[in-house]
């Protein structure tokens, strides 16, 4: 006789949990210059675009703009603190860079999850920012991966 046990949820032990296909989490800023120098600092991107107002003022963007990772990485807090939640990372994004940010505009990230493994814990997520007149900015997908951090209920 064959005894079937059940496999427990890889989900089991993450903080959140097992997020459901439609679930959706949002944040917003607004970005600022210092956004921009410190991302200079971490990457040495030091684009005239988004340093010399003269230039980026008769540019086709009409002013200073962040650069794309400042844009971006409102996802990384979205996916990190929100929805999938703490301790996911990104195994794969694809997005298309659609309207540039300017300095001192405020901008919203929203996942919407599209799909949930049973057997590992991984989502399919839909991703957009929109800046504050609901323009899309950023638009794609990304996969990601929660790292179980709960021992027997507790945090590892």
């Amino acid at each position: 006789m064959t005894v079937m046990t059940a496999v427990a949820s890889p989900w089991k032990h993450t903080t959140a949990g097992q997020p459901q296909p439609g679930a959706t989490a949002s944040r917003s800023r607004t970005t600022s210059m210092r956004d921009v120098e410190m991302f200079t600092a971490m990457t040495g991107d030091r684009n005239p675009i988004h340093y010399n107002e003269k230039l980026a003022a008769a540019s086709p963007f009409g002013g200073l703009i962040v650069q794309g990772g400042v844009t971006t990485g409102l996802f990384n807090a979205v996916v990190a603190e929100d929805l999938p939640g703490p301790g996911t990372v990104f195994l794969e994004t694809n997005w298309r860079f659609l309207k540039a940010v300017k300095v001192g505009e405020t901008i919203t990230a929203t996942v919407t999850v599209e799909d949930v493994r049973d057997d590992k814990p991984i989502c399919r997520l839909k991703t957009v920012i929109r800046n504050a007149e609901g323009d899309k900015c950023v638009a794609g997908f990304a996969t990601t991966y929660t790292t179980p951090l709960l021992r027997n209920g507790n945090e590892a």
